[in-house]
């Protein structure tokens, strides 16, 4: 492993970690057997667990839990104090004695997810989703919807007018 430029100060890295090259990991973070892309940031105080992958170019804002086994694309912002969840029932005895059972989640390329959202185990967040702030995601969220409430639930496209202008920042140019 490759320690990166400008590691956290008080930052666990495990030896198994994998980090690709112009990433940056911020204070108190602990990463343990995940691999990192390329160009990515990890925010203050995130925790990413074993065998989690993070693709390249993504942004991480502080707080972030990333557990087992939790697949994220290229191009991915996740908001401050993001969840992913990967036990759909969690036990104290199935920890001690590791019989769990995980359900991965996979983070398809360039979403944004919200601070505050909680993501359920199992699900899936396909290509350009937009999951509002404090959104609980039950259900795997199809490509290019915007997303929010507890529980989430599908409100729109990132391709319409008021997603596109008031979200994103994205004017349909003129046809003359």
């Amino acid at each position: 492993m490759t320690r990166p430029e400008g590691e956290g100060r008080y930052t666990l890295i495990k030896e198994d970690v994998i980090i690709g090259e112009n990433s940056r990991i911020w204070h108190f973070c602990n990463l343990y057997g995940c691999k990192i892309g390329k160009n990515t940031q990890i925010g203050s105080y995130s925790e990413i667990k074993q065998d989690a992958e993070v693709g390249d170019n993504c942004r991480f804002q502080s707080y972030v839990f990333v557990p087992e086994s939790t697949k994220i694309g290229n191009n991915v912002f996740i908001g401050p104090r993001v969840t992913f969840l990967n036990d759909k029932f969690p036990t104290t005895k199935k920890a001690i004695a590791k019989t769990w059972s995980l359900d991965a989640v996979v983070v398809e390329d360039e979403v944004t997810i919200g601070g505050g959202a909680v993501i359920l185990p199992g699900v899936r967040i396909c290509r350009g989703a937009f999951i509002g702030a404090g959104s609980v995601v039950t259900r795997n969220v199809p490509k290019d919807c915007v997303v929010y409430g507890n529980p989430a639930k599908i409100k729109g496209q990132t391709g319409d007018d008021y997603y596109r202008i008031k979200i994103l920042g994205i004017r349909k140019e003129k046809v003359e």
